[in-house]
């Protein structure tokens, strides 16, 4: 039976470390970590993540603004908010959820953010010096972030010799993860629906990482005997058990069956969720730092 990473664990740890480092940064130059979050409109789903972030980051000891925009707000509007953010010496990350309201062109938004501020690691310049190798340089989207600390814990810093797999080659994670997977000397595949064979692709994976987005994809015959499996999905399935219309969160990775052949395997949900709100909290304090003049803590 595999080790479960308890991914809340881990998430509490990183969290420990960022207030620490918060604190020792205001005490050695005065300066306090801030964030910024911007929210428009009113989807539930992203109005409790904005809060969860908010809260978060009052905790790690940051000064935590959030600006809540009507669903009408215009892309000048947004513009006009963000261009005020970035000039804002206080504010050392800006984070603008998404998805934005149907009418609104994220995009131009998103890049219109200080690469240096862009604590959602998504601006073009953060994934250049991403896919050039320099981790000093820029911040790293969340999520692979994340899922790269639960790697480091099983297997150290040092990767060479090992075969990744990474199931999913979006912008968002799949990129970003293979990248980092490589600049830690892996060999690294990444994998995708247009994959041949795509189960012998993953048996060979001493390190697999699932982010397709479909329901317990990979199956136990997919897990090399003893590997590492980072399960990155969040898909909801009918749980009749529950009740008529209830639902139940699971992976990309059939959990119950995986967990046997597994060396080390990531729960849904628990594990690499959890990590993503650490690291928008390490990456913040990372940004402070960076503009302080000081050498950014690692995490």
């Amino acid at each position: 039976m595999a080790t479960v990473i308890d991914g809340k664990e881990v998430a509490g740890s990183v969290i420990e470390a960022v207030k620490t480092a918060s604190e020792l940064l205001q005490k050695e130059t005065g300066v306090q970590t801030g964030l910024a979050v911007v929210i428009v409109g009113n989807d539930p789903a992203s109005h409790a993540y904005v809060s969860s972030k908010s809260k978060m980051a009052k905790e790690c000891g940051f000064t935590s603004v959030q600006h809540t925009l009507p669903e009408e707000t215009t892309q000048e509007e947004l513009a006009a908010l963000v261009q005020t953010l970035n000039a804002d010496p206080s504010l050392h990350g800006i984070l603008v959820q998404l998805p934005l309201p149907k009418h609104l062109n994220s995009e131009p938004i998103i890049q219109s953010v200080l690469p240096e501020k862009d604590v959602d690691g998504l601006h073009v310049v953060n994934a250049g010096k991403l896919a050039t190798g320099d981790l000093e340089g820029g911040l790293v989207s969340c999520t692979p972030a994340g899922s790269m600390v639960f790697v480091r814990r099983v297997h150290g810093e040092d990767l060479s010799g090992l075969n990744a797999v990474v199931i999913g080659r979006s912008t968002l994670f799949g990129k970003p993860m293979g990248q980092l997977l490589l600049a830690a000397n892996a060999t690294v595949t990444i994998a995708h629906s247009r994959t041949k064979d795509l189960a012998s692709v993953c048996r060979n994976a001493d390190i697999l990482v699932a982010a397709v987005g479909r329901a317990e994809m990979v199956k136990a015959d997919w897990v090399k005997p003893g590997a590492t499996v980072i399960d990155v999905g969040i898909n909801r399935i009918a749980a009749p058990e529950k009740g008529e219309g209830k639902s139940r969160m699971v992976g990309d990775v059939a959990f119950a069956e995986c967990a046997d052949v597994a060396g080390v395997i990531t729960p849904v949900p628990g594990g690499v969720g959890p990590m993503t709100i650490a690291m928008l909290m390490a990456n913040t304090v990372i940004a402070a730092y960076r503009k302080a003049g000081r050498k950014a803590p690692k995490f």
